[in-house]
């Protein structure tokens, strides 16, 4: 039985329009950059090309290596258009609020990029709402420009929509505070706070409830269509080993491993009836953890600069000698020499 490869995810080449742009915005030609990573103008425009996050993380590097910019991200948020995350965004554009083009852009994230390990969420009470988006961690030199490009990108499109400057009340985001750290002060009505437990920022109901005057009821409704017969076609194909597969991606983390009642929890069936269906796709979920828990190992040793210690922490191992030893029983060899014949081949 084939195994579907399980990768960190990937996202709409249309987010490379933005990273283009802030290198120009430096005085610098993007073109030899864009083509070291096979994005020539044909690719750029081919109808749902997408590119893989570990990739998406390497170009931006490439890209502040160019520039010598590191808030480089900062300024790929402000040069950022709705229409970059393709028909969501040109949904979201359309939506009659701040608050629906926010939900809009969170609810159909999965049509323009996919982070196998989590996903941006909007949470909204009596005061305000936060916009949360989830990003791999730990970080370093290769990761914090996306987050920096996503949360300034959602102020920039949502004061765009609204034809007046969108500010969050508060910022928060996951690392600690980087050397560009003023560079954010346009972003939130208070100093931005680092080392936070998530990325996310603070809308106020006013910000919420700015209205776009560019919104056509009916067009609005039929985008909306569109969005969830596509988020449909993208779900209904799934058999239930792909479902829990999906699942898992969030839930491994921090030395513990889900059990089969978690995820029979989360899928809304009783457990017997969980493992019976596994049964009669040919499986056990102690094989589908197993097998994710190796592709997923196999995708951060190839793709990311990440430690050993910190890829065992991120798949749920309690040590990193628990995670050495259960990758040499899956592939024979021990990560060390995976990422080194896996750099050779390059």
């Amino acid at each position: 039985m084939n195994t579907p490869r399980v990768r960190l995810g990937d996202l709409s080449v249309g987010f490379v329009h933005s990273l283009a742009d802030a290198v120009r915005s430096h005085g610098h030609d993007p073109f030899s950059l864009l083509e070291q990573y096979g994005l020539d103008p044909a690719r750029l425009a081919e109808a749902g090309a997408r590119l893989s996050i570990p990739r998406y993380m390497r170009l931006g590097h490439g890209a502040i290596q160019l520039t010598g910019s590191p808030a480089l991200g900062l300024r790929m948020g402000q040069l950022s258009r709705l229409s970059q995350a393709g028909l969501a965004g040109v949904t979201a554009a359309q939506a009659p609020t701040v608050r629906e083009a926010a939900r809009t852009l969170i609810r159909f994230e999965p049509l323009y990029g996919a982070n196998y390990r989590g996903q941006s969420s909007f949470h909204e009470d009596s005061s305000g709402a936060w916009l949360r988006f989830y990003s791999i961690s730990p970080y370093n030199d290769y990761n914090r420009f996306v987050v920096d490009s996503i949360l300034a990108g959602w102020l920039h499109q949502l004061s765009t929509l609204a034809g007046t400057t969108v500010c969050a009340e508060r910022v928060e985001i996951e690392f600690d505070a980087p050397a560009y750290a003023s560079e954010y002060s346009d972003l939130s009505e208070h100093p931005v706070s680092f080392a936070a437990g998530v990325n996310q920022l603070r809308l106020s109901q006013h910000s919420l409830g700015l209205r776009n005057p560019g919104h056509v009821p009916s067009t609005w409704r039929h985008l909306l269509q569109l969005c969830e017969r596509e988020l449909e076609q993208l779900t209904r194909t799934r058999s239930l080993r792909e479902r829990i597969t999906q699942l898992l991606g969030p839930l491994l983390n921090g030395g513990r491993e889900p059990d089969l009642e978690e995820v029979a929890a989360r899928l809304k069936l009783p457990t017997w009836t969980l493992r019976r269906r596994l049964a009669e796709e040919g499986t056990r979920f102690r094989t589908v953890l197993n097998d994710t828990r190796r592709d997923l190992a196999m995708t951060y040793i190839r793709d990311t600069e990440l430690a050993f210690g910190e890829i065992a922490y991120l798949l749920g191992f309690a040590s990193a000698e628990a995670f050495q030893r259960a990758f040499k029983r899956w592939n024979g060899e021990t990560p060390g020499e995976f990422r080194r014949s896996q750099r050779r081949s390059v």
